[in-house]
């Protein structure tokens, strides 16, 4: 049999694998569904938001880029992240005290940001690693009438895109391809690049707790693996609706440009971290995004929820194609 390849399984094999092998009861509100960010739980007066996320394509940081990309998922629900427990895998012959250590600080440093309580897990050295990966498993907690489904997304909603693309993937590009890259590039432009993480950054979790005291929020997404179309795509797979986007609307920074261009990178399939997808009303679409305008975070309209049978289209000027999916994200080019 054909090994499959490296990243997200496609969306047919994991909906048949999710409704074949995964279970729910009364309490569980949202389980396992595609495009879903996270399961949410009946605990009486409130819900309890649950996520898990594994970090992979870097080593630098990864302690950081485990609670962020974790807390985001929940603070896509309307909820706050509050617990955190890492599963931390090492390998074997590679790694020394030092490292370990690291990767503690970092997760601690990052959980007290956030003021998240990181209370507990697993670590071990592990066989067959060529790099630390870490596991993360996030709790948060929202009010009942304050959920937000990905589901949620209605026909006629504006699609409201914050920061831009590809936050995530130029940092691991400037990051991973630094020796190679600084032949052409200076020193400057290839570490601001490498600290997108942190500016312009990877968390959403700002902007997607604001976001629903300025207006009515249908869903919220914030796009990963498989980068910002992806991210589109599964939120239009999760409400069951079609989805109109204007190309020329997404804020693409210059200096992801330069790197995707470099290395023949589509923008829109490069995992994508640092952005969040908003659907919304389009009589509060204005107050949401003057609102996180004042906030300091770059917020635009980049399309429209349309029904489903119209599709799920990307317009660049006079052109209208189908909305691509990368089920392989395109940043794992740089690594082959």
């Amino acid at each position: 049999m054909a090994c499959l390849p490296l990243g997200k399984l496609k969306l047919e094999q994991l909906q048949r694998l999710l409704h074949t092998y995964t279970s729910t009861d009364e309490r569980v509100l949202i389980g396992a569904k595609v495009g879903e960010d996270a399961a949410v739980i009946d605990f009486g007066d409130t819900y309890l938001v649950a996520k898990t996320d594994p970090i992979t394509f870097v080593a630098d940081d990864i302690g950081w880029y485990t609670i962020v990309v974790n807390a985001n998922d929940i603070a896509t629900r309307g909820a706050t992240p509050k617990w955190f427990l890492a599963t931390i895998l090492l390998p074997e012959h590679r790694t020394t005290e030092e490292m370990v250590e690291m990767i503690f600080a970092q997760l601690s440093e990052a959980c007290r940001q956030y003021q998240i309580t990181f209370c507990g897990g697993h670590t071990e050295v592990t066989y067959g690693l060529d790099r630390p990966i870490v596991v993360g498993q996030m709790l948060g907690e929202v009010e009942k009438g304050k959920l937000v489904h990905t589901s949620n997304a209605q026909v006629g909603d504006d699609i409201l895109l914050t920061k831009g693309i590809a936050v995530e993937a130029t940092s691991i590009i400037a990051r991973v391809k630094h020796h190679e890259l600084r032949e052409t590039y200076s020193a400057d432009f290839l570490q601001t690049c490498m600290e997108f993480i942190h500016t312009p950054g990877i968390s959403v979790v700002e902007e997607a707790l604001a976001a629903v005291q300025f207006g009515k929020v249908t869903a919220m997404h914030d796009p990963t693996e498989g980068g910002l179309a992806t991210g589109l795509y599964e939120i239009a797979e999760a409400a069951g609706v079609g989805c109109r986007i204007e190309y020329d609307a997404i804020h693409i920074f210059p200096e992801t440009e330069q790197l995707c261009l470099r290395y023949d990178l589509d923008p829109l399939g490069v995992i994508a971290s640092g952005a969040l997808v908003i659907t919304v009303t389009p009589q509060d679409t204005p107050d949401i995004v003057a609102g996180l305008r004042e906030k300091g975070i770059h917020t635009t309209v980049i399309g429209k929820i349309i029904p489903a049978q119209e599709g799920r289209n990307l317009c660049k000027g006079n052109t209208t194609v189908s909305l691509p999916i990368y089920h392989q994200d395109e940043i794992t080019k740089i690594f082959v």
